[in-house]
C-alpha cells in the first residue's frame, strides 16, 4: 500500500467513527449535525475542491461534480447521513480501485526492474562504474554475480547461468559461456562474466521493451475507447435528467420538492459511470499484465482485442515454425554403409563452418583426422572438391548439389525426389550416395498448433522462402492445411493479402514471423507476432505482439488471456450497465433511497473491480 493510499485509510477510519458518533446523537440532541458533518469533510474534502478545480479547467461533468452536487442536495433536504454515506462509500470504492489499478499496474512495471543502475566498464585492465549511457559498442563491460546485464553483448570470458525470467517468463536459467550473446535485462547467478558490447544502450533489448511497455497503454481496444467517448456523453445527460426530475414534478405537479431534490440527488449518485470507467482499463490492463509475466509483449489493448477474435494464423517456416538450425535427417548409401558415408562428407566440410557443413560433422560425431585431409577446394554455387586420404590411398571427392553432379557427369536421379537440402558425394565418377539435411521442428510447435486449432483457429497457413516441396513436407507433419513456398518477401505480403481479402470475412488474421525478413508481413497483418524477439530489434518495431522466447506455443497463451479479458470486459459492461439503468428507475420512481443508490454506484463498482482483477490471474489451460 502505497503513502497516499494509507492517509486515506486513516481519513476514511476517523470518517467512520465521526459518522457512527453522529447516528448515536441522532434524535438526542440538536448538535447531531457536528459529527456528521465532521465526517463529511473527513471523508471527502477534496472532492468539491476537484470539482471547483475541474470547472475552471473547462472540466465540468465528471464524477467529482456529480458527488459534490448530489451530497449538497441531500445536506440541503435533511438527508445528512445519507449525504455522508455516499462520500464515504464513494472514496472506499477510489480507494479500492487505486489498490487495485496500483496491482495491475505492477505486474508490468515489474519489468521495470530489469533495467540497470549501472555498468561495470573495464579501462585499461581497471573496472569503473558507470550510466550505461555512456558505454560504447565494443567497450568491455563486467558482470558479476547478483548483477543485471546492462548491455546487449558477445561474452568473450567466463560462463555462468543467466536468469531471463523478466524477458521470457521462462524460470529456467540459460548457460553462457565464451562466445555466447547475451541480452540486456537478464540477471547473472553465479560466474563472472566479461562482455563486449554489440549495442549502444538506446538500442539495446532492454531499452526496446521498456519502450514498449511505457507506450502499451496509449493504444485502446475500441471497448476502451468506447468507454471513454460513453463517459463523455453520458454525464452531462444524467445532470440534465436529474434536473429535470428536481423540478419538474414540483412544478408541474405541486409535488413536495425535498422529496424530489432528494431523488435527483439519488439518480446523480448511482448515475456515476465509475464502475465503468475503472473496471473497463483495469481489465485490460490487467490483461496486459498476465500477458507480460508469460513472456508476451503486447502494445496496447487493441492488440488484446484482436487476438482474441483470431481464426486465421499465418507462420513463416524457417525461425518460427523450425528453429533455423540444419541437422542430417538421412543417409542414403550406394556403395558405403551409412557411417562411411557420413564421414566421407564430415572429411570434405573438414574446414567449413557453414550451417550445413557443421549438421554434417555433428551427424558424424566421431573426431576426424586432419591429417587425412589433403586438399580442399570450395567450387561456388556448387559445392566442395576434396582430396581424401581413404584406407591409405587418395580419393577425388566430390560434395555438392545436382549441378556438380552434372558437372562431374554423375548420375544422381535414383535420389532426386528427396525432400530437403541434399548432398551428392561421388568418388570420381562413381556415385557414393547423398546425405539429407533438413531445418529442425521446434519441439513445442505441434503442440502449439493442436492449441490453436482446439481454440477455434480454424485457418492455419505456411509462408517459406524454401522450394515449395521442402515447405509441403513440414507442414504435412505438422498438419497444416495450406502451403505457399519459394516467396520472397514481397510475395509473402502478398499472400496475406490474398488471404485477408479472400475467404477470411471479418474475422481476424495474425501472421507469426521471426523479424527482420518479415517485417513487411508483419506490418501487414491484423496482428504482427514477432517470435524470438529478445535481441531482434526488427521484430520488437515491426510486430504487434512480441513472443519474448522461441515458444510458439505461448501464442495460444495469448488468445487464452485475450479471450478471458475479452470476458471480462463484456461482463462488467453488462452488469455495470443493468444495474445502474434498474436502480435509476427505482429511484426515480421513488421505490429506491439513496442507500440504493450507493450500492449502484459503489456496490457495483467494486464487484467489477473485484471481476477486472481477475484477469491478472492466468493458468494455462491444457
Amino acid at each position: 500500500m502505497t503513502k497516499k493510499q494509507k492517509k486515506m485509510v486513516i481519513r476514511l477510519l476517523v470518517s467512520a467513527v465521526f459518522l457512527a458518533v453522529g447516528f448515536m446523537m441522532e434524535g438526542k440532541t440538536s448538535l447531531a449535525w457536528i459529527p456528521f458533518i465532521l465526517s463529511y469533510l473527513a471523508a471527502g474534502y477534496d472532492i468539491p475542491l476537484k470539482a471547483a478545480h475541474n470547472i475552471k479547467s473547462g472540466q465540468i461533468f465528471d464524477e467529482n461534480f456529480l458527488m459534490t452536487i448530489a451530497t449538497f442536495g441531500a445536506i440541503a433536504v435533511g438527508a445528512m447521513e445519507e449525504a455522508v454515506a455516499v462520500m464515504l462509500f464513494y472514496q472506499v470504492g477510489e480507494l479500492f480501485s487505486d489498490y487495485a489499478v496500483n496491482k495491475s499496474r505492477k505486474s508490468i512495471t515489474e519489468l521495470m526492474d530489469i533495467n540497470p543502475e549501472y555498468a561495470n566498464l573495464l579501462r585499461d585492465g581497471q573496472e569503473e562504474q558507470v550510466d550505461p549511457y555512456e558505454v560504447e559498442i565494443g567497450d568491455t563491460i563486467v558482470i558479476k554475480p547478483g548483477e543485471k546485464v546492462p548491455l546487449d553483448g558477445i561474452v568473450t570470458k567466463g560462463n555462468s547461468s543467466l536468469d531471463t525470467k523478466a524477458l521470457t517468463g521462462e524460470s529456467m536459467p540459460v548457460e553462457v559461456g565464451e562466445g555466447a550473446d547475451i541480452v540486456s535485462g537478464s540477471i547473472n547467478l553465479n560466474g563472472v562474466l566479461e562482455v563486449k558490447v554489440t549495442k549502444l544502450f538506446d538500442d539495446s533489448t532492454v531499452a526496446k521493451i521498456l519502450e514498449l511497455v511505457e507506450n502499451a497503454s496509449s493504444r485502446k481496444a475500441k471497448a476502451e475507447a468506447f468507454i471513454t467517448r460513453f463517459a463523455r456523453v453520458y454525464t452531462p445527460i444524467v445532470v440534465i435528467l436529474a434536473l429535470v426530475l428536481a423540478i419538474v414534478p414540483p412544478l408541474l405537479l405541486g409535488e413536495e420538492w425535498s422529496v424530489w431534490i432528494y431523488r435527483a440527488c439519488s439518480f446523480l449518485v448511482v448515475s456515476c459511470p465509475c464502475a465503468l470507467v475503472i473496471s473497463v482499463p483495469l481489465s485490460f490492463f490487467g490483461g496486459l499484465g498476465a500477458a507480460s509475466k508469460n513472456g508476451i509483449l503486447m502494445k496496447g489493448s487493441n492488440y488484446l482485442e484482436a487476438v482474441s477474435t483470431l481464426d486465421t494464423v499465418v507462420f513463416d517456416k524457417t525461425g518460427t515454425l523450425t528453429t533455423g538450425k540444419f541437422e542430417v535427417t538421412g543417409v542414403e548409401p550406394v556403395l558405403l554403409s551409412k557411417d562411411e558415408l557420413l564421414k566421407i562428407a564430415a572429411m570434405g566440410e573438414f574446414y567449413s563452418n557453414h550451417p550445413i557443413a557443421l549438421s554434417v560433422k555433428e551427424a558424424y560425431g566421431k573426431t576426424i583426422n586432419g591429417d587425412e585431409v589433403e586438399t580442399i577446394e570450395e567450387i561456388p554455387g556448387q559445392g566442395v572438391h576434396a582430396t581424401l586420404k581413404i584406407n591409405g590411398e587418395n580419393a577425388e571427392i566430390y560434395i555438392g548439389n545436382q549441378k556438380m553432379m552434372k558437372e562431374q557427369g554423375v548420375n544422381a536421379s535414383a535420389h532426386q525426389s528427396l525432400i530437403g537440402t541434399t548432398l551428392y558425394l561421388t568418388r570420381g565418377n562413381e556415385y557414393l550416395g547423398a546425405i539429407i539435411i533438413s531445418d529442425k521442428i521446434r519441439e513445442d510447435v505441434p503442440d502449439a498448433l493442436a492449441g490453436l486449432r482446439r481454440h477455434g483457429v480454424k485457418n492455419l497457413v505456411m509462408l517459406t522462402g524454401d522450394k515449395e516441396e521442402v515447405g509441403k513436407a513440414v507442414a504435412d507433419k505438422l498438419g497444416i492445411n495450406k502451403v505457399f513456398g519459394s516467396l520472397l518477401p514481397g510475395d509473402k505480403v502478398n499472400k496475406v493479402e490474398e488471404l485477408l481479402n479472400g475467404e477470411h470475412g471479418d474475422r481476424t488474421l495474425a501472421f507469426v514471423g521471426d523479424g527482420i525478413n518479415d517485417a513487411p508481413v508483419l506490418a501487414r497483418a491484423d496482428v504482427g507476432i514477432a517470435m524470438g524477439g529478445i535481441g531482434s530489434d526488427a521484430a520488437v518495431e515491426a510486430a504487434d505482439v512480441v513472443i519474448m522466447n522461441d515458444e510458439p506455443s505461448k501464442i495460444v497463451d495469448a488468445i487464452q488471456i485475450a479471450r478471458k479479458t475479452m470476458g471480462i470486459v463484456k461482463q462488467n459492461i453488462i452488469f455495470a450497465i443493468g444495474v445502474k439503468i434498474l436502480v435509476l428507475i427505482l429511484v426515480a420512481l421513488g421505490y429506491a433511497s439513496m442507500w440504493a443508490a450507493v450500492f449502484g454506484d459503489v456496490g457495483v463498482s467494486v464487484l467489477a473491480i473485484l471481476n477486472a482483477i481477475r484477469a491478472l490471474n492466468y493458468k494455462r489451460q491444457l
